[in-house]
């Protein structure tokens, strides 16, 4: 039987403060990812996380951080039990902090049972494969990065790029499409500021969607320890309506940079050795015990699809959170600047986006018969197009041949009538594919070289 520290069992006194952790000595019978409260000499109480545990010593994260605590006055009570977070049906249209608390002045949500927020992971055999597309109504994702129900797919943006409007539209418009299905979002928010969080309770409020969306807010005043446990919280929501209300959940977590941050500042306080750019060496790991709670399980109804938020610094996507995050994830939409300073939303870039499912939910009985085709040659043409305008850029647009300057025209028109649509555009995918043979009838059929004669036949010019 696990030994259990008893009920009550106080130890006076801390070794030492650092930043937001505290360390505790002459210790027994305590665990890893254990709560422990820490109570200062007027009688607070903060809730703390033990981080690191040994024989006798113990460090522990201060979820409200440490200011005011004194070295022989402050107390610690270990609870013998890790961060729990009460479901039920309740939490659905209810806003809470990262530690799972009510913050919108509603009464306490009915519990019916405690889940640890850490997750238990699924056995990999009782995986199901992701095959069913979900349209998001954006033509730059159906049409070419196409989202599929129980996929991971981070969008990489950039500061000042408009990625939160385009999550709030892929909130308001998502849905699979010929299913009866009941379809909820988990939004957690990791030190984002007040008016984005703002706008997003507005968006959802306007767009009546607020009801089946359970929102975990950590703003940017809010103590940044917090924003370690805030998607473990927002998961364990979102697998409970998943799994236990058999219901299909977009799972949004904004912004993955900030809580990596979060985590690189305890690891320094921690004196660990630093890996890339001063993040820790389990980095990946550690995203990984978020992203991998995505998906679905075998003979079970609801699903887990995940699009984490990265604002990569410096358009760097190289730098270790993308970079680490696109060996994960199941593919990428990457934000492109040059395209929204042309005004085109959403600014997707057409060539280093992807999605490593889309071949497994398009096609006939799930899309269209001709999407991965034209979706392959929208690519293609649309690679052609960088190449052209390097070369008008060196020997001028007039010296190009008839053909170069029909690729040029079809590059304009895939960027302004197929990229571009108004946020509360919501186009079908057949919508979306119709848009696609319209733009690249620009091209001559001889140019066309990933499409079968058949297609040609019955949707070139159309």
């Amino acid at each position: 039987m696990e030994n259990k520290v008893p009920e009550g069992r106080e130890y006076i006194g801390i070794s030492r403060v650092a930043g937001p952790l505290i360390f505790v000595n002459g210790i027994h019978d305590v665990g890893y990812n254990e709560l422990a409260e820490v109570i200062d000499a007027q009688g607070k109480v903060r809730l703390g996380m033990i981080l690191e545990s040994s024989d006798n010593a113990a460090v522990i994260q201060v979820f409200e951080g440490t200011s005011g605590l004194s070295i022989p006055d402050t107390r610690v009570r270990f609870i013998g039990e890790p961060l729990n977070f009460g479901v039920s049906e309740e939490i659905l249209g209810r806003v809470f902090n990262g530690l799972g608390q009510p913050i919108d002045d509603g009464p306490p949500p009915r519990v019916d049972d405690l889940r640890d927020v850490n997750g238990l992971p699924i056995n990999p055999t009782a995986r199901d494969y992701p095959r069913k597309f979900i349209q998001t109504g954006v033509s730059a994702i159906d049409g070419m990065n196409t989202l599929v129900r129980g996929q991971k797919l981070p969008i990489f943006s950039g500061t000042g790029l408009p990625h939160n409007k385009i999550v709030a539209q892929i909130t308001r418009q998502s849905k699979i499409v010929g299913e009866e299905t009941s379809f909820a979002v988990v939004f957690a928010a990791m030190g984002i500021k007040h008016d984005v969080a703002r706008y997003f309770i507005r968006n959802f409020e306007e767009s009546g969607v607020l009801e089946k969306v359970v929102l975990f807010l950590n703003l940017a005043d809010d103590p940044s320890v917090e924003r370690l446990v805030t998607p473990r919280t927002a998961l364990t929501a979102a697998e409970f309506l998943a799994f236990s209300m058999r219901m299909h959940v977009l799972v949004i977590l904004t912004d993955m940079t900030n809580y990596c941050e979060s985590l690189r500042e305890i690891s320094t306080v921690r004196e660990e050795i630093p890996s890339r750019k001063g993040y820790p060496g389990y980095l990946y790991s550690d995203l990984s015990a978020i992203y991998e709670r995505a998906g679905m399980v075998k003979g079970i109804e609801g699903s887990i699809t995940q699009m984490p938020i990265l604002t990569m610094p410096n358009d760097d996507i190289s730098h270790p959170v993308p970079d680490l995050s696109g060996y994960i994830t199941e593919g990428q939409i990457v934000l492109e600047r040059e395209l929204d300073q042309r005004n085109i939303y959403p600014p997707i870039a057409g060539l280093p986006s992807l999605s490593r499912l889309m071949k497994d939910g398009i096609g006939e009985g799930m899309t269209r018969e001709d999407h991965a085709h034209i979706a392959s040659q929208l690519f293609a043409a649309y690679s052609h197009v960088k190449d052209v305008r390097a070369l008008a850029a060196v020997i001028g647009e007039e010296e190009l041949t008839p053909l170069d300057k029909l690729y040029l025209e079809f590059g304009e028109r895939f960027e302004r009538e197929f990229l571009s649509q108004d946020e509360y555009a919501d186009r079908s995918i057949v919508e979306t594919l119709d848009l696609g043979w319209k733009v690249i009838s620009t091209l001559p059929k001889e140019e066309l070289h990933r499409i079968t004669a058949e297609e040609l036949s019955k949707y070139y010019g159309q």
